[in-house]
Parts: C-alpha cells; sequence; structure tokens
C-alpha cells in the first residue's frame, strides 16, 4: 500500500508488530508489501494498514467547497490566509514535540523489547516445547507446522501486547486514535489470526526448503517467496483490507468529488475508471487523515478517507489525488516490492550466514538440534530482526525518495486545473500535520532512522517552491 503522507515507520524487533493500532496511521508507504515478504519468509511482521496521511488544506476553488460540503454532509472548512511554512500554535506545538519525543523513545525501546521477547524464548526453551508438541501430534511436516507456528505466534503476542496496547493508548492520549479498546482488540484478533495462517504456510515451506537444501535454502526460499508476494498484493484490497475498513465506490458517496478527480486524470492522459476509485470510513477509528493506492493490476485501486472528505475542500482533495496518481502512473509499488525483494535477498543470505554459527555456540544450550529443526526459528528471527533494524534507515530513505516524487508529480498533474497548486497542496501538509501532530522541526536522527515520508515542514516547502514553469523549465513528470 502507498499512500500520500504518512509519517514514521516504527520498527519492532520481535517482528510481530501486530497492533492494527488504526490510530497509528503514520507508517511506512512500502508497509504492505513488507508486511507481505516479512510474512512470507518468517519474519512474521506486523500489518499496518492506512497511514497517516497527505491531505491538508488549501486555497479553495470557487464554489467547489460547498458542493463537497453538501455531498459529503460536512461543513468544509472556512478559507484561511495563506500559509507560507509548515507551523503549529503554542499548545499544538508543546502536543507534537512531546508526541513525537514519545515516539521516537517507544520505537528504540520497542526495538531491545522486541529481542527481549526472542532472547526469553529462547532462553526458555519455548521453541524446543513447541517443537516437541508439533512432532507428537503428527510426522506429517505440515501438521507440524500446523501446531507450532500458532503457539509461537500467540507467544509472541502476548508479550508484545503491553508495548502494542501502551502505543494505542498515546494515540487516544493525543486524540488521533478514536478507537475503544474493545474494537481494537477485535482488530488485534484479526491481525493475529492472519499472522497464524501466513505463519503456518511460510513455516512449512521455510523448513521443507531448508531440509532440502541446508546450504541454498535461503537464496530458494527468496524465490519461492516472489510470486506469493505479489498474489498477496494483489488480493490485499480484496480480501485484507476489508477485514479492518469499511468500503464504498467513490462515486456512490461523492459523485461531485468523482468529477473534479476525472479533471486531474484528464490532465494526466490517463483512465482511471470510477470503479476503481474507493471512499473509506477511517473516521470510526482516527482522526488523522490519508489517500493512498493498493493492489496491482486488476486490484490496483485509489482509496480516499472519509475524513479527508469532511475536512478539505475539492482542490484540496485534488491535491491529494495528484499525489496518489504519482504512486499509480510511477509504478511505485512494483518498485516497492523490487526494493524489498532484494532488500530481503540480502537479509536472508545473513540470516543463513549467521545461523549456523549462533547455533553452534548456544543451540544445545537453546534445545536447538541444528537450522532444520523448527525450534530454530526464534533465532532465525532474532537475526533477521537485527539486521532488519539497520537496513531501515536505506529502506526509510528509498520511501521518502519515492513520497518526493509523487509529490512532485502532484504538483504537476495539478497545475493549471485548480488555482494555485502549490498552495492547495500546502495547505493539505498544513491540516495533516495538524491532525496527527507532525513535529514542525523533527530531531534529524529520528527521521534518518524512521520517517519513511519527508517531514511535513519539508514537503510544504516543496510546495510552495516547486514552479518550473515560471522559470521556463520542463517538468519532471507532467510534460
Amino acid at each position: 500500500m502507498t499512500d500520500r503522507g504518512l509519517k514514521r515507520n516504527g520498527t519492532r524487533a520481535c517482528v510481530l508488530d501486530v497492533s492494527i493500532d488504526c490510530s497509528n496511521l503514520y507508517r511506512g508507504s512500502m508497509r504492505f508489501a513488507r508486511f507481505a515478504l516479512i510474512l512470507i519468509t518468517l519474519a512474521l511482521s506486523p500489518i499496518a494498514f492506512g497511514s497517516a496521511s497527505h491531505l491538508g488544506h488549501a486555497q479553495s476553488m470557487p464554489g467547489l467547497e460547498s458542493q463537497s460540503a453538501q455531498s459529503s454532509g460536512v461543513v468544509a472548512r472556512p478559507v484561511e490566509k495563506k500559509i507560507t511554512a509548515y507551523t503549529l500554535p503554542p499548545d499544538l506545538y508543546q502536543k507534537a514535540k512531546a508526541l513525537s519525543h514519545t515516539q521516537f523513545r517507544f520505537n528504540i525501546i520497542s526495538f531491545f523489547y522486541g529481542l527481549l521477547i526472542l532472547w526469553i524464548i529462547l532462553n526458555w526453551k519455548l521453541g524446543p516445547k513447541f517443537r516437541d508438541t508439533a512432532e507428537k501430534a503428527s510426522s506429517n511436516r505440515f501438521v507440524q507446522a500446523l501446531v507450532f507456528a500458532p503457539l509461537l505466534v500467540l507467544t509472541i503476542a502476548i508479550l508484545q501486547l503491553p508495548a502494542d496496547a501502551y502505543e494505542h493508548w498515546v494515540s487516544l492520549s493525543y486524540g488521533i486514535s478514536v478507537e475503544r479498546w474493545g474494537a481494537w482488540s477485535l482488530d488485534y484478533a484479526k491481525a493475529q489470526l492472519l499472522l497464524i495462517v501466513g505463519g503456518i504456510f511460510s513455516v512449512w515451506i521455510l523448513y521443507a526448503v531448508i531440509r532440502r537444501s541446508p546450504r541454498r535454502w535461503w537464496f530458494y526460499f527468496w524465490l519461492i517467496s516472489l510470486p506469493i508476494v505479489v498474489f498477496l498484493t494483489f488480493i490485499e484490497p480484496f480480501v485484507i483490507e476489508p477485514m479492518f475498513f469499511r468500503f464504498a465506490a467513490l462515486s456512490q458517496k461523492d459523485p461531485e468529488l468523482v468529477a473534479q478527480i476525472e479533471r486531474v486524470v484528464q490532465r494526466a492522459g490517463l483512465t482511471i475508471p470510477p470503479e476503481r476509485m474507493f471512499w473509506m470510513k477511517a473516521s470510526e477509528k482516527t482522526n488523522a487523515m490519508n489517500a493512498y493506492v493498493s493492489g496491482l493490476g486488476a486490484s490496483k485501486r485509489v482509496v480516499v478517507w472519509d475524513t479527508n472528505i469532511a475536512k478539505e475542500s475539492i482542490p484540496e482533495i485534488l491535491s491529494d489525488f495528484g499525489h496518489e496518481m504519482g504512486h499509480y502512473v510511477l509504478g511505485h509499488i512494483w518498485k516497492g516490492l523490487a526494493f524489498t525483494a532484494g532488500l530481503l535477498f540480502v537479509l536472508f543470505y545473513l540470516g543463513f550466514r549467521c545461523l549456523g554459527w549462533m547455533l553452534k555456540r548456544w543451540g544445545s544450550g537453546w534445545g536447538i538440534r541444528g537450522p532444520d529443526d523448527l525450534a530454530s526459528l526464534p533465532a532465525l528471527l532474532l537475526l533477521l530482526s537485527i539486521f532488519n533494524f539497520a537496513a531501515d534507515p536505506v529502506s526509510n530513505a528509498f520511501s521518502r525518495y519515492i513520497e518526493n516524487q509523487a509529490d512532485v508529480y502532484g504538483l504537476e498533474v495539478t497545475h493549471g486545473v485548480i488555482p494555485d497548486a502549490g498552495q492547495a497542496a500546502a495547505d493539505s501538509f498544513q491540516v495533516e500535520g495538524e491532525s496527527f501532530l507532525a513535529d514542525p522541526d523533527p530531531n534529524p536522527v529520528d527521521v534518518f532512522l524512521f520517517y519513511d515520508h519527508p517531514p511535513i515542514s519539508d514537503r510544504v516547502r516543496l510546495c510552495l517552491t516547486y514552479d518550473p514553469w515560471s522559470k521556463g523549465e520542463q517538468p519532471q513528470f507532467v510534460k
């Protein structure tokens, strides 16, 4: 899933960041691709659908905000003075700084807490106990995976629950999430179910490959995972997203908005059928805003949250849509999958090289027979978690790069379609930042480690300064 305006990508070591906390919607634009790949590769990564978004507030196009208000059933925000930079009033500024510091500390602490969870599982020899239970149940390898994987997933989930619950509590405390604990718990349970199903097949495939090729399993398992990842990305909009959110055709919820969006589509020389434009009911779970692109091929779609329609004028939403068209046109989902596949190729190789050494040194004390033993999985997860954390700055830098491309594309494709497209996009980011309390001047270390989107202040600056037309220059993407 590639969205327009997330904030940061929190990293969990135990790789079971299953807090489907829909208030924590500022995660990575590449998050679903990463989830699919790491899930298939047994890192059992979390699902994080949606993300805090790109939306914002803008200079209005005459006659359009009232139409948006009527069609969405809400009153559009009154036009305010043009902004010159992303700023917050003193009270929100203090809250944003406090939240930013809390999230930064949480990302660091939760990584080491995740490592501690895996260390506990290894030292308490829970893996061998789960393996013995699986082997007693059946000699069939698939049945063994059917027993082993749920035991490991649920154990990690229980130990991870305090961190996930704290994360949701922070979102509630700062007014980002509105999802009550009962609904959050249900989403959490759904996430566990998905991880259990994915984990069963992942464990079964992984250890079948290890037993057949002890020296090249990392390469063959990587190859096997690629078509499965593509399939998961394809079915995401049909199967996974509806488990957590309600969707409807955008043309049913706001036909006037669809008509205005088609102007932007025509400006790009594209055809995006209305049946590929969707409305999502996000307001049941979050005050944040977002728009995103998900799926592949016949399942590819553009989704706009109901919080956007409620809080933005049509010019602002068109700015959001232009950004999402950038992901759509520039092939960012495929590029993200390719990038993550290449990254995981390296991570798997490192995992293979280090797993043997780790088990030779500590394996007997942990009750692990060897790399082909199901009980070795927590050790592999520990290694992959460390390598994944070390690789996060690289993957987040790539994500920030493609988000910047989509920002530029959005400015270009809306130029001439809405008055002062740069101001519309800047206002949009302003409101987005207010919706999830984005830090106006974040710690550069925090940005380097965890931001998968450029800071809001940088994006507003781009919107207000990008103007190749007045300089007689060619735009980058929309000629």
